[in-house]
């Protein structure tokens, strides 16, 4: 394993925790502006804009955007 590798390794609950705080953060501020909405159908068009722009950054590393970062 290199050294970017242990980086990540190490900060991967981090990570995932931080991705986790934004997919709830946006389901309760859903629900404060629409109490009356469907829970399940916000998570499901929150998660494909989270989607979304993962897609778009991946579509940038793939174009060097990241290269020399």
């Amino acid at each position: 394993m290199d050294i970017i590798e242990k980086e990540f390794e190490n900060r991967r609950n981090e990570i995932r925790k931080e991705v986790e705080v934004l997919f709830k953060t946006n389901m309760k501020i859903t629900d404060w502006d629409i109490p009356e909405a469907d829970d399940e159908k916000g998570a499901k068009l929150l998660i494909a804009i989270i989607k979304e722009e993962v897609a778009k950054i991946e579509h940038d590393i793939a174009n060097g955007k990241y290269k020399n970062y």
